[in-house]
């Protein structure tokens, strides 16, 4: 099933050289997000019509940032965005898990399901992230969870470790980031985004006071 606007998996497959098998995982994917949205708040029927390139492909781009990493934690992961995503697209690959962090129980039934549907390398923790105790990992990512600097909290144990953080964020990013930079000292890079000429990834490498 493709997009309101007429975007879909083979769209998704031309821009980033997505495999078929992938392919197949998030169309399923698709198909679970819109049976379990009917039965708890996950993603509403305008944001379903826009999985492909709103979400799927906003997700998944943050592989090719990315492409050697291997564990992810995804906090905030709330509907699968990215963390299923990313999880699709590294099946195969040795040694790998992406962590779906996630407060919300019934949230955590849908990722625990999706991971279990899908076959990925993926867990799911019942938990706030700043609850938990870093782990290393790759990347630090989160979609929709918080601001900008609430997020630079939450990823710094784990940059401390030796992650890097990714976070997708729209046109204010730059704004956002010269905030941070008042108080602290960053190493960052801002990626234009793929799948929105608005948006931007923040690819932060070291934060420090």
């Amino acid at each position: 099933m493709i997009d309101d606007d007429g975007y879909g998996p083979e769209d998704l497959a031309a821009a980033l050289d997505v495999p078929r098998e992938t392919l197949t995982r998030l169309q399923n994917f698709r198909a679970l997000l819109n049976d379990w949205s009917t039965k708890i708040n996950l993603i509403g029927p305008k944001e379903l019509g826009r999985f492909w390139r709103r979400h799927a492909f906003d997700s998944a781009q943050l592989l090719s940032v990315a492409p050697e990493a291997v564990r992810w934690i995804d906090a905030g992961a709330g509907a699968g965005f990215p963390g299923i995503v990313i999880a699709c697209g590294l099946v195969g690959r040795p040694e790998t898990e992406v962590i779906l962090v996630e407060s919300i129980a019934k949230k955590c039934g849908f990722l625990q399901a999706a991971i279990e549907a899908l076959d990925i390398p993926a867990r799911v923790e019942n938990a706030r992230i700043e609850s938990l105790r870093p782990t290393r990992v790759d990347v630090f990512t989160a979609r929709a969870l918080a601001d900008l600097p609430t997020l630079m909290t939450y990823a710094r144990p784990y940059l401390d470790l030796g992650a890097i953080a990714l976070f997708p964020r729209g046109e204010r990013a730059e704004e956002e980031l010269t905030s941070i930079a008042n108080t602290k000292k960053l190493r960052y890079q801002l990626i234009q985004s793929r799948s929105d000429p608005r948006g931007r990834i923040v690819k932060v490498e070291a934060l420090r006071d």
